[in-house]
């Protein structure tokens, strides 16, 4: 009796979630990340398809992007622009359209939290309002 159960919910499942049904690796970014975009960033500046996906900073070593999946050193270039400045969260692209900003998270918002004032230095337990 209790076999019947067991594949009845599990059908439930495959039928109400085919996209988890069906994943083949849960840490495989979602394909509009991998895709190539073509839309304007904030300020009216194009991507030509170019996004930054990720920033290698070594210490003692040469900073690398991967933009659009390629690996890309300082001072190499990619899509006909060349890097000219790079950080944690942005590369900046300078080629024959003008320069380019691709930030790594571009539609995230940081927001910094303050310590309330009522709360004195060194005093142990939690803050209200903070999770």
């Amino acid at each position: 009796m209790a076999y019947p159960m067991k594949l009845i919910a599990v059908v439930l499942l495959a039928v109400a979630f085919p996209a988890w049904a069906q994943s083949g690796d849960p840490t495989r970014p979602p394909a509009a990340w991998l895709a190539p975009v073509d839309d304007a960033r904030p300020g009216g500046e194009a991507t030509g398809g170019l996004r930054l996906q990720s920033v290698l900073m070594p210490q003692g070593g040469r900073p690398v992007a991967v933009i659009g999946g390629k690996t890309v050193a300082l001072g190499g270039s990619v899509g006909g622009a060349t890097l000219v400045r790079l950080n944690e969260r942005e590369a900046v692209l300078k080629g024959a359209d003008g320069v380019t900003h691709l930030y790594l998270t571009p539609d995230v918002e940081k927001q910094m939290i303050e310590m309330p004032k009522s709360r004195q230095k060194g005093k142990p337990g939690p803050v209200k309002g903070l999770p």
